[in-house]
């Protein structure tokens, strides 16, 4: 069943980050990030280089520095933040990474594949900006 929505800790931590600094109208230190999140800074700082190289974030240097959202947060959605690390959602109804059986159709029926539709609907339609709200930030 875990194969029913992949998701690294990094990819977690990712969707962490980038809500929190949704609710932030100034660049924030990954110290600060770190602390908050309770992560380790060396891991948050590869998870945040993903999410600039992905173009979600951007940094900035120095005393006033750090990272913040490279649009504004109703602009980017949590599928946005969750393709940066795991790329598209599958949207078939097989558990398994590759086809292992020769039914027409899946033990499980169309559960799967719901269930991905309903994940992938809910991180398509859900902004940083309402994730924030949602959390009170």
């Amino acid at each position: 069943m875990a194969d029913i929505l992949p998701m690294q800790e990094a990819t977690a931590l990712g969707l962490h980050a980038a809500v929190l600094l949704a609710a932030r109208d100034r660049p924030t230190p990954m110290t600060d990030m770190a602390a908050r999140l309770s992560a380790s800074e060396a891991h948050l700082s590869k998870v945040l280089q993903t999410l600039v190289h992905a173009q979600i974030l951007t940094s900035k240097r120095g005393p006033r520095g750090g990272y913040s959202l490279m649009r504004e947060a109703n602009a980017i959605t949590l599928l946005d933040v969750y393709r940066a690390f795991e790329g598209d959602i599958r949207k078939d109804g097989c558990l398994f990474s590759r086809k292992v059986c020769s039914r027409a159709s899946c033990t499980l029926g169309s559960l799967v594949a719901s269930v991905r539709a309903q994940v992938h609907d809910y991180l398509r339609n859900t902004t940083l900006e309402e994730a924030a709200k949602k959390q009170g930030r």
